[in-house]
């Protein structure tokens, strides 16, 4: 795992969550920019679970428990999909709220894989 790449994702998803925020407060329905973004959070998640795969086999493991990191990323994955299929079929304001709580949710998760790969003690 890279670490610029970890606070690189907890920021898109963070500006992810803050763009369909600032769109709801607008009264805009969900739409390219708040759907993009988390389409971006999604692909830079698949990227860190390729990393996940691939680090720990040339000798860069984590400093925590690699169970637990999983359980968030698997989360992670199954929190994004899900809340983009719902703001396709609900197309309201209130679709862009949870959109931004969903980024955020993902920002706070990728924060603690973060603290689970580099800083926890094994």
């Amino acid at each position: 795992m890279f670490e610029w790449f970890a606070w690189t994702q907890v920021g898109v998803a963070a500006g992810a969550g803050l763009v369909a925020v600032v769109f709801a407060m607008m009264k805009r329905t969900p739409n390219d920019y708040t759907l993009g973004g988390l389409l971006l959070v999604l692909a830079l998640l698949v990227t860190q679970v390729v990393m996940g795969i691939v680090q720990p086999t040339l000798g860069n493991s984590p400093s925590g428990s690699l169970l637990e990191w999983w359980m968030y990323v698997v989360t992670a994955l199954l929190m994004l999909p899900a809340g983009i299929i719902w703001a396709l079929v609900e197309r309201s304001v209130m679709s862009n709220v949870v959109l931004g709580l969903l980024a955020g949710s993902v920002a706070v998760m990728l924060t603690r894989m973060h603290t689970i790969w580099f800083i926890n003690s094994a």
